[in-house]
């Protein structure tokens, strides 16, 4: 990374920072780190934090409807990018339905994954240099913005006099 780009990236981590977002070097949460987060290099969602955002936000919800409010977060079944991005815009804007036993009867509820009505209530992380491999490819972005442990952003800083 050029001067500039760090420079630029350290910006804005504080800028983020001021916000609300904590920062974690990428390498930090590495499956090999000092404090992994990570199962593996091709892991981008951050499975702990996912599923204890999912039981502070879904408290009245057992841990049988935790689980499958999570499956639901992560596993997007579609062999299209578009409709795996829609499917999951829709489960962080609406909720996802669960089912649950309560009195020896099956019934439906609603699992968030995002707390709405009180953001302080997410996990909000800034992790620079974080290392994904798929397959052959190694890319580490600048930054990932994670909410609840789940990837909602990603940025890249480049120097306009290297084009």
């Amino acid at each position: 990374m050029s001067g500039f780009e760090s420079v630029v990236e350290a910006a804005a981590i504080a800028w983020l920072d001021e916000l609300g977002w904590p920062h974690v070097a990428g390498p930090v949460l590495a499956p090999d780190g000092e404090a992994p987060e990570r199962e593996s290099y091709r892991a981008v969602i951050l499975e702990g934090r996912l599923r204890a955002a999912l039981a502070r936000i879904n408290d009245h919800l057992p841990p049988s409807a935790i689980d499958e409010a999570f499956r639901a977060g992560v596993r997007l079944d579609s062999p299209s990018l578009e409709d795996r991005n829609h499917a999951f815009h829709k489960n962080g804007r609406e909720a996802v339905a669960v089912k649950l036993t309560k009195d020896g009867r099956e019934r439906g509820d609603l699992a968030w994954l995002f707390d709405h009505a009180n953001p302080d209530n997410n996990d909000w992380l800034v992790v620079s240099q974080l290392t994904v491999v798929d397959g052959n490819n190694k890319r580490r972005p600048d930054l990932v913005l994670y909410v609840n442990g789940l990837p909602l952003a990603v940025i890249e800083f480049k120097n306009p006099e290297d084009a």
